[in-house]
């Protein structure tokens, strides 16, 4: 049987990757694609059907369609949905003229379920979002936690689309073929994500009961912990939202826990392709146009295997804030940084990486 300790890690984990994307919800402007449903009496989304018979929820913010110069589909990671919001300062937005697209994820939010998912179909329904909203030829993507597995999909299934890409604290797939082993062995995370992926591929029905028992500790035991946060982190724990998704209450619900187990599972599983292997997507730029932010301190993600993988792949640049956490899409300047980068090329020098050595048998 497994033990209460390694349960509360799991949870613990899949809380801290949840907790990267987690934000309050943006309050609605005029350009907030949601309708009220009088009949239920709650706020239902605008969605699209896709070919396969799905629908997708999905918002728009930033200036109107018809007035972009760019625009960006915002990828929410695990647990979180198109209600978080991306910070960045709405003068900004302004000035450079940015459309951004927010949407719920297959099983998140108000987008119906995929019980088909892979790496792909999180590609394809990405651009069959972009392609029915009629949002341009190419698009930037960016992805946060967990959701940039989705952002390397599309770096491999649909390079052609895309004009730029960025991922904020992306998570690591420790199965990925080209991670050294004298890198990732000893890593104390790879260790319980192999072990929440025996339950989920093996015991799913034991994974739920054992998730969902009331013996379990509060959330608190997840929030400030600082096991899991820097010190920047705990204080952005100060005044954001918990862990609503993963409460006992709503993983009681089994559609909540298949589509935050499919996710996992996608993330985590074996890939269909080697992300290290992959090619630079714009020969043709004189600059970088895929970024990764991580933070320097970051006790979910390592930024000493981050910089590893960016090393690898020298087309995407690698941005580092020296006093950060897994929660630095929350930190004050980040967003303007982050679309100043995509975007115009620009780069702050305060958040250029330490020099540093790796060195891997």
């Amino acid at each position: 049987m497994v033990s209460k300790a390694v349960i509360v890690l799991i949870i613990g984990l899949l809380g801290m990757v949840y907790q990267a994307t987690q934000l309050p919800a943006p309050k609605s402007n005029d350009y907030d694609s949601v309708v009220d449903d009088e009949e239920n009496g709650f706020m239902v989304s605008t969605r699209i059907q896709l070919s396969d018979g799905r629908f997708l929820a999905y918002r728009e913010s930033g200036v109107t369609k018809d007035k972009a110069k760019h625009s960006i589909i915002v990828v929410h990671g695990f647990g979180s949905s198109k209600d978080m919001n991306f910070p960045a300062p709405q003068e900004l937005i302004d000035e450079l003229g940015v459309y951004i697209l927010h949407y719920d994820r297959a099983g998140y939010g108000q987008s119906d379920p995929n019980p088909k998912r892979s790496l792909k179909s999180e590609a394809l329904d990405i651009e069959e979002l972009a392609d029915q909203l009629q949002i341009g030829s190419k698009f930037h993507v960016i992805g946060v936690s967990m959701g940039s597995y989705a952002t390397w999909s599309c770096l491999n299934y649909i390079p052609n689309r895309l004009a730029g890409v960025a991922m904020i604290a992306p998570t690591i797939n420790y199965e990925w073929p080209s991670l050294p082993q004298s890198l990732v062995r000893d890593d104390y995370r790879r260790k319980l994500i192999k072990i929440a992926m025996w339950l989920a591929r093996y015991s799913p029905t034991l994974l739920h009961w054992w998730v969902s028992q009331k013996w379990l500790p509060s959330n608190s035991v997840i929030e400030k912990n600082p096991a899991f946060f820097n010190k920047r982190d705990i204080e952005i724990l100060e005044r954001i939202p918990g862990f609503p998704m993963l409460t006992k209450e709503k993983l009681r619900h089994e559609v909540v826990y298949n589509t935050l187990r499919g996710d996992w599972m996608t993330a985590f599983g074996n890939w269909e392709f080697d992300p290290m292997k992959l090619s630079n997507p714009f020969p043709q730029n004189n600059r970088s146009s895929v970024h990764i932010w991580q933070g320097y301190e970051d006790k979910v993600v390592p930024s000493q295997t981050q910089r590893f993988i960016s090393e690898k792949l020298p087309w995407i640049q690698y941005h580092e804030v020296v006093d950060g956490g897994h929660l630095i899409v929350h930190y004050s300047g980040l967003g303007e940084a982050i679309l100043k980068a995509l975007l115009l090329g620009e780069e702050d020098i305060s958040y250029k990486p330490r020099s540093s050595s790796i060195s891997v048998s």
